[in-house]
């Protein structure tokens, strides 16, 4: 089965654990530091905090921004369900809105029918690593977490996505472009936000003990504990992981860009077929290419169809305004037909070009039972 989703890693990665494995350091440690190290530079960023996963890293951006309890955060309703949980752990309320037909981003004018005296901020996310149109939204005038889980190497007008809004999200879980098994990272603005992020991530522990220990404290086991949270530590497996990954990272997109171009020339012909839009590159904006969508007629007959023949595919998302658990009455076209008409198709480095030519026959084919 050709998977719709997927990551390469090698000997490198394998190399890194097992040196984790060999010092006995497997929880956060040096390499946690190394990782965050490089990926603040990547992200030109002082500081860049690394957690346990994009979905908690979410959760911790909300609790940074201290937003009013029962206020409202508007979010596309055409993206991952753990936007909408953590808004509703943060205390919050999360108010739908639709995306753009053509991009699957929301825009301002997407979010401006949702604004009400409730609103207290605006989560937009980069879907399949397109960077959403972020400055008529930050006009608005709301603080802006940017869920950068799609667009780890993704530009908006030359500057990298996650790193424009007042708190940026990205996700290194199995799939990801990045990844590292599990993980994710928090950047902000505000540079006390990112400080206190630090402390957040362990408990809302100042110092660890070992910290302690070596800045000279007799009793170290007393940590100091600044405030209540979940714990959301990082392991240096993961982070070692995340140093070999780092370290191949544009060879690995620059092959995702070498497929995505290759579909690009063989679908847009194609009638039938509603091809992904690319990033304005005239602007400075740059895609990442996490993933292909397609939009088709006869959606479920394609995909039942490619599934026998051996290609999964998928839809994401299901919009979460269709989920009965948010009770919510919004209309929202454009995320509807999203939900009808999408498909996501195999587009990973681990991907070989016969199955690349595989996808495209197979997809082509199903053009003759329409």
């Amino acid at each position: 089965m050709i998977n719709v989703f997927g990551s390469k890693v090698g000997q490198e990665e394998i190399e890194q654990i097992a040196d984790s494995i060999n010092n006995q350091w497997m929880g956060m440690g040096p390499k946690t530091k190394a990782f965050e190290a490089q990926m603040a530079k990547r992200l030109h960023k002082d500081k860049f905090v690394l957690v346990d996963s994009g979905s908690n890293g979410l959760y911790m951006a909300l609790t940074l921004l201290e937003l009013p309890k029962g206020s409202e955060v508007i979010v596309p309703s055409f993206t991952w369900v753990s936007c909408a949980q953590v808004i509703m752990l943060a205390g919050c309320v999360p108010v739908f809105c639709d995306v753009d037909l053509e991009s699957q981003n929301v825009t301002a004018e997407t979010i401006k029918p949702h604004i009400t005296e409730n609103t207290s901020a605006i989560m937009i996310v980069h879907y399949a690593g397109l960077p959403v149109d972020l400055d008529p939204i930050i006009e608005l005038g709301y603080p802006v977490i940017e869920d950068a889980c799609h667009a780890v190497d993704s530009l908006y007008k030359g500057k990298p996505c996650g790193t424009i809004g007042d708190a940026g999200v990205y996700s290194f879980d199995a799939v990801k472009n990045l990844s590292i098994g599990e993980g994710g990272g928090v950047v902000t603005k505000d540079p006390k936000k990112i400080e206190r992020a630090d402390i957040l991530r362990y408990c809302g522990i100042g110092k660890s003990g070992f910290e302690a220990s070596t800045h000279g404290k007799d009793r170290w086991w007393e940590y100091n504990i600044v405030e209540p949270f979940i714990k959301m530590n990082p392991s240096d497996i993961s982070a070692g992981i995340g140093l070999a990954q780092i370290g191949k990272l544009d060879d690995l997109q620059a092959y995702r860009k070498k497929i995505w171009d290759i579909y690009q020339d063989a679908f847009r012909p194609v009638d039938w077929i509603e091809t992904p839009l690319d990033a304005d590159e005239t602007q400075g904006d740059k895609h990442s290419y996490f993933t292909y969508f397609i939009r088709v007629p006869k959606r479920d007959e394609m995909a039942k169809k490619l599934f026998d023949e051996g290609i999964y595919t998928t839809l994401r998302y299901h919009p979460l305004h269709l989920n009965p658990l948010y009770k919510s009455t919004a209309k929202l076209p454009n995320s509807e037909i999203l939900n009808e008409t999408g498909l996501n198709i195999p587009l990973h480095p681990s991907l070989s070009m016969d199955d690349v030519d595989q996808i495209i026959d197979r997809v082509k084919a199903f053009g003759n039972s329409l």
